[in-house]
């Protein structure tokens, strides 16, 4: 999606400040900018120690793998998918899943998700080869979406958020007139369009951008209308369940010094994240790439 969203209601709405947040102002944990040619990151996935992200809409359907030290971009893998707008990339160990539910106005009935087998990366895009990622959709529809007029950053049916777990996909909703996220489960093996199964909700105050899992652990990370950044840490308290107990919650400084944050991805070693360019009245904030070590968070 274009990102001028922010821009419209750049001082209006509720604080997420409503729930008690630790202060983990991530701007010093920016390793570098981003290259112009992802200015639009809006995914972060891990796979076999590899990072890839990849840009919204408007954007060719592209993944690309960059450098976990500094953010710069190691290779591009095309592919011959439809970008629509691509929001969430997550893995099960042989496939990427591409969460291609971008749904602003709330007025979308194509939401699907791409499995991508990468078994043949590093044989693709390489010097002299023409060959493209191939991939099979996943659709799926929200059963409680019973309208479908344009509401643009209105509505509840919106999504960014998406990981592998357990056998299932789980996509966790970007709510805009809650202010909350809902848990889906997508299974992966069905072939035709299918009802996803609502799990859980929670209240963020926040709407979210980015989901990743990590050591029985759910990361969410996102932003309010007043452009605060939030990180929100939940505990998996039962298989693939997590809004049983309140999370840990971080505030992490404004999109105005950070960037439109859009990508999360977490291993052994700490916290990755991603931010897109943020044009704003008071000037813009380039894309950028962050890494808080692990021992930096609070237990």
């Amino acid at each position: 999606m274009k990102k001028l969203l922010l821009i419209i209601t750049l001082f209006v709405g509720q604080s997420a400040f409503s729930q008690q947040a630790d202060f983990l102002k991530i701007k010093k944990y920016r390793v570098h900018y981003l290259d112009n040619k992802i200015e639009e990151t809006s995914g972060l996935n891990i796979l076999n120690g590899k990072l890839y992200t990849f840009n919204d809409s408007g954007n060719a359907a592209e993944l690309f793998e960059i450098d976990k030290k500094n953010g710069e971009i190691i290779r591009t893998l095309k592919t011959n998918l439809i970008n629509t707008d691509w929001e969430a990339l997550a893995n099960d160990g042989e496939n990427f899943y591409i969460g291609d539910f971008g749904n602003n106005a709330g007025t979308r009935r194509d939401l699907r998700i791409y499995k991508v087998p990468f078994g043949s990366l590093d044989s693709a895009n390489i010097p002299g080869s023409e060959r493209a990622l191939d991939g099979i959709a996943i659709s799926f529809y929200y059963p409680e979406q019973t309208e479908f007029i344009a509401k643009n950053t209105k509505n509840d049916f919106d999504a960014e958020a998406m990981i592998y777990l357990n056998g299932k996909l789980h996509v966790f909703t970007k709510e805009w007139a809650s202010k909350a996220t809902s848990h889906y489960i997508v299974d992966p093996e069905i072939s035709e369009v299918q009802k996803a199964e609502k799990k859980e909700t929670y209240q963020t105050g926040f709407v979210v951008t980015d989901a990743s899992y990590f050591d029985k652990k759910l990361y969410l990370v996102g932003y309010t209308r007043k452009t605060e950044v939030f990180l929100d840490i939940f505990t998996e308290t039962e298989a693939g369940i997590f809004f049983k107990e309140k999370p840990k919650h971080y505030y992490l400084g404004t999109a105005l010094s950070l960037s439109q944050i859009e990508g999360i991805s977490v291993d052994e070693t700490g916290i990755y994240i991603s931010g897109e360019k943020f044009r704003s009245p008071l000037g813009t904030t380039k894309p950028s790439f962050y890494f808080i070590p692990k021992d930096q968070l609070k237990d």
